[in-house]
């Protein structure tokens, strides 16, 4: 057990649960992750090794003799009329039979139908009238001679959650974890191992948890197979329900107008449609029309009198192209049904998460360490709801006049629940904040445009904000940077279609300097950045560069000066000789091997018409990294020409391996300064 672990119980005591102790227990029990954890959480809430053993059979016990499987559903059914009554763990749904005035359950495992339960147990648990949910359930057997008499009855049942919680304490034990320990555990609760993801990374997956904590939220996640973008919504809470895309109907979702029933916006906090892209499915128009009046107006009216509901709409889908794709020949929704592509209906997304920079799910990414018992945070999640922290960036900065009323919605609704998730009681430090501001910025940027690609009406935005000093920070979107040449195709007077532009497809996907003087700040992860697009501006008309780094050492980052050597070797093409002068530091263990390097890429370099020198400082004192070439410029670099994440150089069939642009980058910044 790590001391993050350790802390995690002191906080949480019995609130907590070690996260791979749900598949540990699972089997073959397909039941979602809140019911394990609602069980493991009275059994294994503990750090103690037997305790964990021993709690881990009872549930497996509790599992094996009360989760009904649809196979063995007919022997359970004999069991209970042998004894007369039997616990089961079932998903119960309740209909109410107006010819007899009775309530009705059906059992989904079970395969019962027409069992009768009481009034008051349908009363406090209206949810059993939409959809159904998951019980620990009392089922009786009675058989009785009269004809036409269901022997079934239903006797206590308990919704398999919790019935109470202390917000307070919540609050207070979230102040002895900082942010970053904050948002590893809501990671780990996800059951995901937080060390596998960057910043960005985590901000993305705790931004899909939005829609149970702020209400009226309505997101889209869209991206290739398998990146676990529906786990949450089905899984994670027992106040969201997972739809399958061509499941839901307007009597369904908003209200029957033969009973007047109101539909499942009216009983759960968030619902989602999985698989909701496909260009073929068929979709109905009057669906979409409602769709858009409720997520603009949190209303709803079919013709009888207008209706409200607080249910939050999370949409999650595949793509069948990757980004490159998407934006040079269409737009990040040409995946949707033709129905649901509609601007009117997009508008009304407030963040777009690009599931395409989600990794597929490995086994390496799941979680061993505590969390919160989901159905836990789930309820506090639901508290939270009534809080609203879209204000709290006022006090530093402000919005763009420019950005639009419903765009100005939006970002501010993703900002109070990422404020809400990570920040609960409000309080963040100005640079926190700016860093929520402008995550929430770029994602309701995403959406926008897009719809400027699809609709032509819609006008520019200025997505920017001020400080107090009014200083202006542009947001820019991770896709714009890295494929600026083809990002504003078809958008109102900017470029032209691409596939008419033959240029285009030889263009790098990284801007290019102008060879001025500028600042470039690259995000972690980001692709599409080579040393050709970063220096290729600026050496060539250099005849002498001097190269000024002290970490050229290991294979890898001598690996990288040879990739800039072979990028001078084809810019000089048939020009005079170029001199490369490195300084570095000679490495204080392996100095023969370092050299050996040198040699060889000194060797090979000739061969491009590089003359390589090298020398080592021996002040101890050299920490700079920069390039200054005898053409007048000086290259600040703070992370030197160790600018890739980690990648399988001898893969021959992996692209990274051939392509810089195709390599994840580590988070750096480069100066380029006009020398006097």
């Amino acid at each position: 057990m790590t001391e993050f672990d350790k802390k995690i119980i002191s906080a949480f005591p019995g609130l907590v649960v070690r996260k791979d102790l749900v598949k540990a227990v699972r089997g073959n029990a397909i039941v979602p992750s809140y019911v394990l954890e609602y069980l493991l959480g009275q059994y294994c809430a503990t750090d103690d090794g037997p305790s964990i053993a021993s709690g881990i059979e009872t549930v497996r016990e509790i599992l094996r003799k009360h989760y009904v499987h649809r196979n063995e559903a007919e022997l359970v059914r004999s069991n209970i009329r042998e004894k007369g009554r039997h616990r089961v763990i079932d998903r119960i749904s309740v209909s109410l039979n107006d010819k007899d005035d009775v309530y009705e359950a059906e059992f989904s495992n079970l395969g019962l139908k027409k069992v009768l339960i009481g009034a008051e147990i349908v009363k406090a648990n209206p949810k059993l009238l939409v959809s159904g949910i998951w019980c620990i359930a009392d089922v009786e057997y009675a058989h009785v001679e009269e004809k036409g008499v269901n022997p079934w009855l239903l006797g206590r049942l308990k919704p398999v959650q919790l019935s109470a919680f202390d917000l307070e304490s919540f609050l207070a034990a979230r102040r002895k974890f900082s942010s970053e320990e904050w948002t590893d555990l809501l990671i780990q609760t996800m059951g995901l191992n937080p060390g596998q993801f960057d910043r960005r990374a985590k901000l993305h997956l705790l931004t899909r948890l939005i829609p149970f904590c702020e209400r009226n939220y309505n997101i889209i996640e869209l991206g290739p197979k398998g990146t676990g973008k529906s786990h949450v919504y089905s899984e994670f809470s027992p106040h969201g329900i997972l739809l399958s895309g061509g499941e839901v109907t307007v009597p369904k979702l908003f209200v029957n107008n033969a009973n007047g029933r109101i539909g499942l916006v009216g009983y759960w906090d968030c619902v989602a449609f999985d698989e909701f892209a496909g260009k073929s499915k068929r979709v109905d128009k009057s669906l979409v029309d409602i769709m858009k009046n409720y997520m603009a107006n949190k209303s709803f009216s079919r013709g009888v009198e207008t209706l409200g509901a607080e249910a939050s709409m999370a949409f999650v889908g595949n793509t069948s192209h990757d980004v490159e794709h998407m934006l040079k020949y269409s737009d990040l929704f040409r995946d949707l049904p033709e129905k649901f592509y509609d601007s009117a209906f997009l508008d009304r997304i407030h963040f777009y998460i690009p599931g395409w920079e989600s990794d597929i799910i490995r086994a390496e990414m799941f979680s061993d360490g505590y969390g919160f018992i989901v159905d836990y945070l789930a309820e506090i999640l639901r508290a939270m709801r009534s809080y609203d922290y879209s204000g709290r960036y006022r006090e530093y900065f402000s919005l763009s006049e420019n950005i639009s009323t419903r765009d100005r919605d939006s970002i501010n609704k993703t900002f109070s629940g990422l404020m809400k998730l990570i920040f609960p009681e409000g309080n963040a430090e100005k640079g926190e904040i700016a860093d929520l501001l402008e995550f929430s910025i770029e994602g309701r940027k995403r959406v926008k445009d897009q719809l400027l690609r699809i609709d032509s009406t819609y006008p520019d935005v200025d997505f920017s904000y001020s400080g107090k000093d009014g200083a202006t920070v542009a947001i820019a979107t991770r896709e714009e940077k890295e494929f600026p040449q083809i990002y504003y195709y078809k958008m109102p007077g900017r470029g032209a279609d691409p596939e008419h532009d033959a240029a285009s497809e030889n263009t790098p996907a990284q801007d290019k300097p102008c060879a001025g003087e500028s600042h470039i700040v690259i995000e972690e992860n980001q692709t599409g950045v080579s040393y050709d697009d970063l220096f290729g501006e600026y050496i060539k008309n250099a005849r002498k560069i001097v190269i000024t780094d002290p970490y050229i050492r290991l294979f890898y980052q001598a690996r990288n000066l040879m990739d800039f050597m072979e990028m001078i070797a084809r810019r000089r093409g048939a020009r005079n000789r170029t001199s490369i002068h490195l300084v570095t530091v000679e490495d204080e263990f392996k100095a023969f091997q370092q050299l050996e390097y040198f040699n060889k890429i000194k060797e090979a370099s000739l061969v491009g018409g590089i003359d390589f020198s090298w020398e080592f400082d021996q002040t101890g004192t050299l920490h700079a990294r920069h390039i200054v070439t005898d053409s007048g410029w000086k290259i600040l670099l703070d992370r030197g020409l160790d600018i890739f994440q980690p990648y399988e150089m001898n893969d021959i069939f992996n692209f990274s391996a051939r392509m810089q642009q195709f390599r994840q980058c580590k988070a750096f910044e480069i100066t380029y300064l006009r020398l006097e």
